[in-house]
């Protein structure tokens, strides 16, 4: 399995438009972020997790070919706003595939009717093929089954994904120990940190240290970064020998 790292910024980017905080100004290529997203891939399977408004440029960075699926987290704009174009790949393949929970799957229909209409269709709007996201139902997705992990971003229900050895969650807050159970024995996971302060509906870095303590994976990633928590080559000093800063395009095979 291969983890490629589309995004790894918050919901603004780094840089900020119009920003003077120093990590927007940085000339290390890892303190520059698109919008959070990731691509788990496996024999001849690409899914992505997320959806956002720089999908088109993650695409090209790193030549995908073919998506078998989209599987979203939930709804927020910079999880979502890519979806015209998966008009190429559709193009291609036909239906894409999409998985998500029914709130967030009503939420796209609403912002994105053209591709769900199935009446006096626009001739150049992509189509999707849409799958409700159940906690509890295990997902079959190219032979194997990926796991629902159900999460909190302040009072709006997240979701994130097991795919085996590995786990992703972003914008979340707070977990249940039930969920947190479904995570045991993963071998590297991903998490939020959004900064080192306090926020309302992420995890702060401390806060993400301390969830994958509690998960305990072999390896850990966080994403979801603003440019508050620091620049990516100081802050990777100051983390345990088994937590690294994600950055865009990094590539994780397991």
């Amino acid at each position: 399995m291969r983890v490629t790292f589309l995004g790894t910024g918050t919901s603004q980017g780094i840089p900020v438009i119009g920003s003077d905080h120093p990590v927007c100004k940085s000339e290390d290529p890892r303190d520059k972020r698109l919008r959070v997203s990731v691509m788990v891939s496996w024999d001849k399977y690409n899914f992505i997790v997320d959806c956002g408004p720089d999908f088109r440029q993650q695409m090209l960075a790193n030549d995908v070919r073919h998506i078998d699926g989209i599987l979203f987290t939930h709804e927020h704009a910079d999880h979502i706003m890519g979806m015209d174009d998966i008009r190429p790949f559709f193009f291609r393949q036909g239906d894409i595939p999409i998985y998500a929970h029914r709130r967030v799957l009503e939420s796209l229909r609403k912002k994105f009717d053209y591709i769900f209409a199935t009446e006096d269709r626009y001739p150049g709007a992509p189509a999707v093929e849409a799958n409700e996201v159940v906690n509890g139902e295990v997902l079959h997705l190219g032979g194997i089954d990926v796991i629902p992990i159900n999460a909190w971003h302040n009072r709006l229900q997240v979701f994130g994904y097991r795919f085996g050895d590995f786990a992703y969650l972003t914008d979340v807050k707070h977990i249940e120990a039930a969920e947190v159970a479904k995570l045991k024995g993963v071998k590297v996971l991903v998490v939020n940190a959004l900064r080192k302060e306090a926020h309302h509906s992420h995890f702060n870095l401390e806060e993400a240290m301390e969830f994958v303590r509690e998960v305990a994976p072999e390896y850990a990633y966080f994403t979801h970064i603003s440019a508050l928590l620091g620049f990516h080559a100081e802050v990777e000093q100051e983390l345990p020998d088994n937590m690294f800063l994600a950055y865009d395009n990094l590539v994780v095979d397991l």
